[in-house]
């Protein structure tokens, strides 16, 4: 329901000759992008998951990464602590490692 909303609303905009939603429109779009912020939240524990990301499912939860600097310990979700060095490589959950990638800390080693 929500994404034939969201698919509605988008096409109306690309017509809509000013670039402006209808203020009702826009309030429902306003409630939409809180309902899924708090959803996202919800999901992939304290970090939550962006699932607006990737348009198409990952192939696999898991992936494989490469340190690039020494970081120290992580955590992972069964509480099990991986130290980060400078070179290792680990097997790890990717919405784990997706902010430590983004940071410059982990790279995924592409198989």
């Amino acid at each position: 329901m929500f994404c034939e909303k969201a698919i509605e609303l988008i096409r109306e905009l690309q017509r809509a000759s000013d670039g402006q939603l209808p203020a009702f429109n826009l309030e429902w779009f306003n409630q939409y992008k809180k309902s899924l912020a708090t959803y996202m939240r919800s999901l992939g524990g304290d970090e939550g998951l962006d699932v607006t990301q990737d348009m198409q499912p990952p192939k696999s939860l898991y992936i494989e990464v490469r340190c690039l600097k020494d970081y120290g310990e992580f955590e992972i979700d069964d509480g099990t602590t991986i130290l980060l060095k400078k070179n290792s490589q680990h097997f790890l959950p990717r919405w784990k490692c997706e902010q430590l990638i983004r940071q410059g800390v982990l790279e995924h080693v592409m198989s």
